[in-house]
């Protein structure tokens, strides 16, 4: 049930970057994610959750040092930009959410480079949830991999369990704290999911809030990246449910 609405996000994502390019508006992108999710009965998971004020998008638009929840508006895009978007449904009662940087155009190639670790980090993540049995053992790996590479995790951020709400417990942090190991880790066992999303910055690990009460941003202005899959742990190992469909689920669709 859950990789019908996985499958949703991954399609919204793929109609979000094909849109992407030097001039568009990051308002223009969300608003063809949202009629998108209107058309094919898929209900937004983003816009109106609760904060000082309600988000008002149905995706989050995070360019260049905007770390997450950046808020889509007229702001247009130009060329070596990056642009991280986030964006998640639900679908007969069942959650997806996923994340994925983008680029516009060419772009420097230490910021390719941040991005290409982030997605690798993800990539790693998956892997190993299929060869360890906690997931501070992942998390480890993970903030090892990003620190081996001369950048910085996020911690003011984490991913999060998911199913029937977008968030529920566990969460998903992509490194490892006494906390962790002490009180919040937990097993990867058959019937865990997860939204696991590593967010990556070139400089310091800190963020800070704009004035918007969403727009997270790196303290020192370096860009920062994002990725994120809805991960099943199943009896033969992990599922990227927000990955790309198989050949008959896209005659499904």
């Amino acid at each position: 049930m859950m990789r019908k609405a996985g499958l949703m996000v991954w399609h919204a994502h793929q109609l979000a970057q094909s849109l992407l390019e030097p001039g568009v508006t990051t308002g223009e992108i969300d608003a063809a994610v949202e009629q998108f999710f209107l058309e094919h009965g898929a209900e937004p998971l983003f816009k109106g959750v609760p904060g000082r004020v309600p988000f008002p998008a149905v995706t989050c638009m995070s360019v260049n040092e905007e770390v997450v929840h950046g808020i889509p508006g007229p702001r247009k895009l130009v060329e070596g930009d990056i642009i991280s978007i986030d964006t998640g449904c639900k679908v007969a009662g069942w959650c997806g959410d996923a994340a994925a940087t983008y680029t516009i155009g060419s772009i420097d190639p230490e910021i390719q480079r941040l991005v290409d670790v982030t997605r690798q980090t993800l990539d790693l993540a998956i892997d190993l949830m299929a060869k360890k049995t906690f997931w501070s053992d992942v998390a480890a790996e993970m903030e090892r991999f990003v620190k081996h590479s001369g950048f910085s995790v996020v911690e003011a951020f984490v991913g999060h369990g998911i199913g029937r709400e977008m968030h529920e417990d566990p969460q998903v942090p992509n490194f490892v704290s006494d906390q962790l190991r002490r009180n919040a880790d937990f097993r990867l066992v058959p019937g865990l999911v997860i939204a696991v999303e590593p967010m990556v910055n070139m400089g310091t690990k800190k963020v800070r809030t704009l004035r918007d009460h969403w727009t997270q941003v790196t303290a020192d202005k370096k860009p920062s990246a994002h990725f994120e899959h809805t991960i099943a742990m199943t009896e033969s190992g992990p599922v990227a449910l927000t990955a790309g469909p198989t050949d008959d689920e896209e005659r499904l669709f």
